[in-house]
C-alpha cells in the first residue's frame, strides 16, 4: 500500500499507460528501472520526464517501498538522461511534485528535467 494516502496509485494514469505501450511517447531513454520521454506540454526548450517502471505515487512512496536496486537504478537513469541530452555543462533543473499542494497531476512518481534556457528563480511567486 502506498505511503502517500492523498494520491492512491491508479493503474489507468497516463504514465502507467505509457509504460504498458498503450499511449505513444517520444522515448529518449529506457532501461530495467526507468524510461524517459519528452513532455507533451513542454515548459522549457528541453522538458523531459523520467519515470520509474514500478507503481510508485511519489518520492515518499518510492523511498519507503522501492528496493535499493530500484532506487539506485532510477537515480542513475535521471543522470544518464541529462548526460545523453548534453545538459550537464549548460545546466538543468530537476523537479518532482508530491501531493496536491505541489500540483502533482499524475499519481506516478516522475521527475521533470528542464533545460535549454536560463530558468530563473526556483519559485515564481510566494504566498504571503
Amino acid at each position: 500500500m502506498p505511503i502517500d494516502a492523498t494520491l492512491p496509485y491508479d493503474d489507468q494514469n497516463i504514465f502507467a499507460r505509457i509504460l504498458r505501450g498503450e499511449i505513444p511517447a517520444k522515448r529518449v531513454y529506457e532501461d530495467d528501472f526507468a524510461i524517459a520521454f519528452h513532455d507533451i506540454n513542454p515548459q522549457a526548450p528541453t522538458h523531459l520526464l523520467v519515470i520509474p517502471r514500478g507503481r510508485y505515487v511519489s518520492w515518499d512512496d518510492f523511498s519507503a517501498r522501492a528496493s535499493d536496486a530500484e532506487i539506485a537504478g532510477f537515480v542513475r537513469a535521471v543522470g544518464a538522461v541529462a548526460r545523453a541530452a548534453g545538459l550537464v555543462v549548460p545546466g538543468y533543473r530537476l523537479l518532482a511534485n508530491t501531493g496536491p499542494d505541489s500540483h502533482q497531476e499524475v499519481p506516478h512518481l516522475h521527475v521533470h528535467l528542464f533545460a535549454g534556457r536560463k530558468l530563473g528563480p526556483m519559485l515564481a511567486g510566494r504566498d504571503g
